[in-house]
């Protein structure tokens, strides 16, 4: 067997070995595809790999954080590969020559890997965002948010379902899911005297209790589609059957909150934009931020465990909201008598 020969027997065993089965993990399974397409493509041999080019590669596709996750998958195979014996005797198998010449036949092609799979060759640079452009979530404007509630209208009950849905979330800026578990009696609750929300269904088994302070307005909307459903207890929020005019049983699904939220852009920059329920939930944080509410206030009415993850839902502020204050002062008159041109020390 030649040279070239034993290299074309070689990458295929190689590839054979390496590709997860279809009992793998389903991202293992498509991240190992990825990689196997730009191997051919590239001409690559796959006992001679190079994470490093692959890395270059990816990241002209995806984030840090996915380019990361790609070579973490493709690493773990060659080392599952490299862990086999199976794997050692059949390279020992397809070698030339003695005892010796195969063992260092072997022991070659297994370096050539370690080398090509090595972190040290194939680092990500992971840059952090202090500021996100407005464009990657929507924070809506007091008049945007108010633009939104107005665009349902009340008449019918699908639309005083939807503008209740839409006040409810901007009002105390619950996850789609926990608006979803709501009952009846989950409207009504008191913290501290305060009329509050209580959240049974927190993300990470939280129940908090959400004080509606001065927005307890958004009660007397959801209270009129209470009425006009008929629904005294359970699920405050339902889904309907085509023509909106009968309840279907059992509580509103997340894709469907998804959808109503979803079915009333709003402008933004001269342009509609779709809202997502998780934009509502981005715009009761800034909005109570700007209103003056304590930042630890914010992070429990939104249930998070980092302060660094409300701070994530406020986002980057406007120039405006993000000018220096006033913390010290110099006297400036004294600047009067100093010349209009200070000369250099030996200057004539």
């Amino acid at each position: 067997m030649t040279t070239d020969e034993t290299a074309i027997v070689l990458t295929g065993f190689v590839e054979g070995l390496l590709m997860p089965d279809e009992m793998a993990n389903k991202n293992t399974r498509s991240r190992m595809e990825i990689f196997r397409r730009w191997m051919v493509a590239e001409n690559i041999d796959f006992h001679n790999p190079d994470l490093g080019c692959y890395r270059d590669h990816l990241t002209l596709r995806y984030k840090a954080s996915s380019v990361s996750n790609h070579l973490s998958t493709v690493r773990a195979c060659y080392r599952s590969l490299l862990r086999s014996n199976d794997f050692r005797n059949r390279l020992y198998s397809i070698a030339q020559g003695g005892p010796a010449d195969r063992k260092a036949f072997v022991d070659e092609v297994i370096k050539r890997i370690e080398n090509g799979i090595d972190p040290d060759n194939s680092r990500v640079k992971a840059v952090t965002v202090q500021d996100r452009p407005d464009s990657e979530h929507l924070r809506l404007t007091r008049e945007q948010a108010e633009a939104l509630l107005a665009a349902p209208g009340l008449e019918g009950l699908q639309s005083l379902r939807d503008t209740a849905v839409l006040a409810l979330m901007l009002c105390t800026g619950i996850r789609e899911g926990e608006l979803c578990a709501l009952d009846v009696g989950d409207l009504r609750q008191a913290l501290g005297g305060e009329l509050a929300l209580h959240v049974r269904s927190g993300k990470g088994d939280k129940a908090p209790l959400i004080p509606y302070g001065d927005l307890d307005w958004c009660l007397a909307i959801v209270d009129k589609w209470l009425q006009a459903a008929g629904i005294k207890s359970g699920p405050v929020f339902r889904g309907l059957y085509k023509g909106g005019r009968k309840l279907r049983p059992g509580r509103l699904s997340v894709r469907a909150v998804e959808y109503i939220v979803g079915a009333y852009p709003v402008m933004v920059r001269g342009e509609l934009a779709q809202v997502r329920p998780h934009d509502l939930r981005r715009t009761y944080a800034r909005r109570q931020y700007k209103a003056g509410l304590d930042l630890v206030a914010i992070q429990q009415n939104l249930g998070h465990k980092d302060i660094k993850t409300t701070l994530g839902y406020i986002g980057n502020l406007n120039g405006d909201d993000r000018r220096a204050k006033g913390a010290y002062t110099y006297d400036l008159s004294k600047l009067k008598a100093v010349g209009v041109r200070l000369g250099l020390e030996g200057e004539e």
